[in-house]
């Protein structure tokens, strides 16, 4: 071995600095409690989408179809306006705009990515041949969100496929078929539909990113669906 390369050895063996021990300790003393970041609107705004979302998984196992569709539709209202509410809230600071984010990220893998999946399980009874599509969904859910974590928007407004959430509307909407036809056609429509949106979550074509007037028609969309989805629930229930 060389003279230099052990050198290059000792130095990497070497204990660190003192300077870098006590920079390492004073990042530890600043880190703050992570139920702080709660006491933050946008994120507990964030976590009431996240509500939505397991109430979607709970009434879709039950077969409470109508129920999920409200839960799912306004996990999509509260995941679009947790935005809104960050730029609007004084002294947010740099640490609770990461949290926010990766917050956010993991909340659309459940609203967005497992809740549509178990509705199609649980419509299909549970049968294996539904197992494919339900991990279709949920990987490219996973695969998406980690891309965009990664690398973000192209110039803040253009995506690469499908944003998600978009999966929590358009299911609503494909199940409004749903009594019109039978069981088994509307199981592979909505099948063909989940598959659908798998690829397009991951698609390489560009989107541009909805805001300012699609913000009043996604508040209309979620208002008039819970409305229709609402008088059906109760009229499964008389």
């Amino acid at each position: 071995m060389s003279d230099s390369s052990r050198n290059a050895v000792a130095k990497d063996s070497a204990p660190p600095a003192p300077d870098s021990v006590h920079a390492r300790q004073a990042r530890q003393a600043r880190r703050p409690s992570m139920l702080a970041f709660l006491n933050d609107p946008a994120n507990l705004f964030t976590l009431g989408g996240l509500g939505c979302g397991v109430l979607g998984i709970y009434f879709a196992v039950r077969g409470v179809f109508s129920a999920a569709m409200i839960a799912m539709l306004w996990a999509v209202f509260f995941d679009w306006f947790d935005g809104p509410i960050a730029r609007r809230t004084a002294g947010r600071t740099a640490d609770l705009r990461t949290f926010g984010g990766q917050l956010d990220s993991l909340v659309d893998i459940v609203s967005s990515g497992v809740c549509p999946a178990v509705v199609l399980l649980s419509y299909g009874q549970f049968n294996a041949w539904f197992l494919p599509g339900a991990f279709a969904l949920i990987a490219a859910g996973a695969v998406r969100l980690s891309y965009f974590n990664a690398f973000g928007l192209e110039n803040d407004s253009i995506f690469l496929g499908l944003s998600i959430d978009n999966n929590s509307i358009l299911v609503p909407l494909v199940f409004l078929l749903e009594g019109f036809v039978s069981h088994n056609v509307f199981a592979v429509t909505l099948y063909a539909t989940i598959v659908a949106l798998a690829i397009l979550n991951v698609a390489p074509f560009r989107m541009r990113k909805m805001q300012g007037l699609w913000y009043f028609v996604i508040t209309v969309l979620v208002l008039g669906l819970t409305a229709v989805y609402g008088l059906r629930l109760s009229t499964d229930q008389a």
